[in-house]
């Protein structure tokens, strides 16, 4: 039976050991930082005009109904549709945050991001487990060359036993090559560009319930525009039918009068489906049953606001898109470094111990220990050249996220030409519109004045009923457009999100994100 002293000698043994791993773990930890491999990540470089093209004082200063803001007249914020002072459009876009169940779909997939994030950190601390059994077992006398465990010349007999064993056992890989911390760097952007979806989602689906919510106000004021003028042409066919009783008016002016009454009733009533589709459009973005949602009729009060804006670089920190590419380009380029650190050999830190004994009394007595540690070097000596082919498809895909970044920059500032230009011109051609509207009705007033004059037949009053028809249809239209481009407008300058709205590296796990924008 071994001494005590002997126990002593094995435990002074064990103890120099642990200090030596412990001091091994030490030097590998202050190597964590400073033998980090691969490219160091700088953020791409993008084409940024000076100016906006169209946004100079000369484009701006015929236009009606729109206009640049001062500085500080105006500013972009998180609730940016409260910019149209409309309580009705303010009421549904709360909503959207709350409901609409695309935006719950980026939630969960930056909630899983985020996870993936706190999987990856893991990876940086050491792994520890027990493993506690107890087992039953007998040998089996065929160890023994064949004697039986009731023959006499075995010496012995051969018996069942129980093995009461407690291991732990704890193993951790150093980071030396920075493997870790590239898995960390590529899920954060990753998790970023996750939450910058997030926005860019949230941001589109307040933009579609706007642009459907001035479509409703767009039919409601064709309809009041179409009831109106039903009215009016009713009023013409009595006034037809009156004249033809008194021998006045041919027969044929009748028939006319109630050939455009009818076609326009018919019109008035096809002005429903257009508003029943837009109506359900809202409620799907709400994450409501169409069939149980609806709106009171109003026709399009509402006028485009007056937007500052800033120099076009701005549009880099503004957009949530052009920062969820961002993000992606990062994420990119630590999947090199990470790709890059398997050129390297690999040192695993492992240490086991426990009690183990066939007698349960003894289970837990000190004699009953058993202990190892040592590392281990892990190297590949041949792989038929897959990481360099590696590395290769992770620098190729960062090249590919470099251009799409550029691309989406480049796409961000068309966007804002386009609804700049569209604005413009809107705004110029509303003003246009409106005169040819006040100069269609005066030729109706002339036109049925000299019918009722008897100098000109019906036909010239239906011809000047449905030009000035037109041109008011036109004008509402147009200022339908006016309102969709300014909706745009704002979406393409990002909604008044930011960049810095995003979750930084180091806090991107803790970030909630079902908190609206404010």
């Amino acid at each position: 039976m071994p001494s005590r002293a002997s126990f002593r000698m094995s435990d002074r043994v064990m103890w120099r050991k642990l200090r030596l791993a412990v001091a091994l773990a030490g030097v590998c930890g202050v190597l964590l930082t400073g033998c980090t491999v691969g490219p160091k990540y700088v953020r791409p470089s993008a084409v940024a005009p000076p100016a906006y093209k169209e946004l100079t004082p000369e484009n701006f200063k015929d236009t009606d109904g729109w206009k640049q803001a001062q500085p500080g007249d105006a500013t972009l914020r998180g609730k940016w549709w409260e910019m149209f002072n409309d309580p009705q459009l303010n009421a549904l876009e709360e909503q959207v945050n709350v409901s609409n169940q695309t935006i719950a779909a980026a939630a969960a997939n930056f909630l899983a991001a985020r996870a993936v994030v706190r999987q990856a950190r893991a990876q940086y601390y050491p792994t520890i487990t027990a493993s506690p059994s107890i087992t039953n077992q007998r040998p089996s006398s065929g160890q023994f060359g064949g004697v039986s465990a009731g023959s006499s010349n075995s010496g012995f007999a051969l018996r069942s036993f129980t093995d009461y064993s407690l291991p732990f056992d704890a193993s951790w890989v150093p980071d030396l090559w920075g493997r870790v911390r590239n898995s960390v760097l590529a899920n954060s952007a990753a998790a970023q560009a996750s939450a910058a979806d997030l926005e860019n989602v949230r941001l589109t689906a307040q933009s579609e319930v706007a642009i459907d919510y001035f479509e409703i106000r767009t039919q409601d004021a064709l309809k009041q525009l179409f009831d109106a003028t039903v009215a009016a042409y009713q009023d013409s066919l009595e006034l037809t039918q009156i004249q033809f009783n008194a021998g006045i008016a041919a027969d044929e002016a009748v028939a006319q009068a109630e050939t455009q009454l009818e076609a326009t009733q018919a019109q008035d009533t096809n002005l429903g489906i257009a508003r029943a589709q837009f109506e359900h459009a809202i409620a799907l973005l709400l994450g409501q049953p169409a069939s149980t949602f609806s709106l009171p009729a109003e026709p399009l009060r509402a006028n485009p606001p007056a937007i500052p804006f800033g120099i076009p670089s701005q549009i880099l920190e503004r957009r949530p898109d052009v920062a969820s590419a961002e993000r992606l380009v990062a994420e990119a380029n630590a999947q090199i470094g990470l790709a890059t650190a398997a050129y390297y050999p690999t040192v695993t830190l492992s240490a086991s111990g426990g009690f183990s004994n066939t007698s349960i009394a003894s289970w837990f007595a000190w004699p009953s220990r058993f202990w190892s540690v040592g590392p281990t070097l892990a190297e590949t000596l041949f792989e038929g050249g897959l990481r360099r082919a590696t590395v290769q498809q992770f620098r190729a895909l960062y090249d590919r996220g470099v251009a799409d970044y550029r691309q989406t920059v480049l796409t961000a500032f068309q966007q804002v030409e386009d609804n700049l230009a569209a604005l413009r011109i809107l705004s110029q051609e509303i003003q246009q519109q409106d005169t040819a509207v006040n100069s269609a009705q005066r030729n109706l007033q002339v036109a049925t004045q000299r019918y009722r004059a008897g100098i000109d037949p019906y036909l010239n009053v239906i011809t000047a009923q449905t030009t000035l028809l037109t041109n008011q249809q036109t004008a509402v239209n147009l200022h339908s457009e006016q309102m969709t481009a300014s909706v745009q407008l704002i979406e393409a300058l990002g909604g008044g999100w930011d960049a810095a709205q995003l979750p930084s590296a180091r806090d991107v796990s803790q970030m909630t994100p079902a908190a609206p924008v404010n």
